[in-house]
């Protein structure tokens, strides 16, 4: 695979603006060994090349995904072994795909629930609100597949994954 992606050295700050990822993230992956610690200059600046800017490419692209950092970092493994299997690639990537689809499925539910929520509501005041009775009353719900998740952000997540 060759590649139009210069092997001169680049500052992190250039790194972060060629990959579209911040420089505290791009640090955090070092932390984390994601990104192996590159060269420094006399003054500690970081030195990047074109191989770990490839590097922070394809991480950048497997979180875009949706991979979190432990697949990441098997399939950086396997990236970095070309002569290991590829249905460890693809046995990583169908676990991902089941993971997604069970999310969708609830993402489904909640979108549900709330849809019959809000057309139950005779838009009058307050104290007859069918969205707060409901609520207020987890056994009102007509789907119960969203008790046992929450949806923070764009992801869902079940109960005892919430942090706190």
């Amino acid at each position: 695979m060759t590649s139009s992606v210069p092997s001169l050295l680049q500052s992190i700050g250039k790194l972060a603006a060629a990959t579209g990822v911040k420089v505290p993230t791009i640090r955090f992956y070092e932390q984390i060994g994601l990104l192996a610690p590159p060269p420094r200059t006399a003054s500690d600046r970081r030195l990047y090349d074109g191989a770990a800017l490839r590097r922070l490419s394809f991480i950048r692209h497997a979180r875009q995904l949706g991979f979190d950092l432990d697949a990441i970092r098997s399939l950086l493994d396997l990236s970095d072994h070309p002569d290991r299997p590829c249905g460890d690639a693809n046995a990583i990537a169908e676990r991902h795909l089941a993971d997604v689809t069970e999310k969708i499925a609830q993402l489904q539910a909640l979108r549900t629930e709330l849809s019959r929520m809000s057309a139950e509501c005779a838009g009058g005041r307050v104290s007859a609100c069918k969205v707060i009775e409901v609520l207020h009353d987890h056994d009102l719900c007509a789907e119960g597949d969203h008790r046992a998740s929450t949806v923070t952000g764009s992801h869902a997540v079940s109960a005892t994954q919430r942090p706190g």
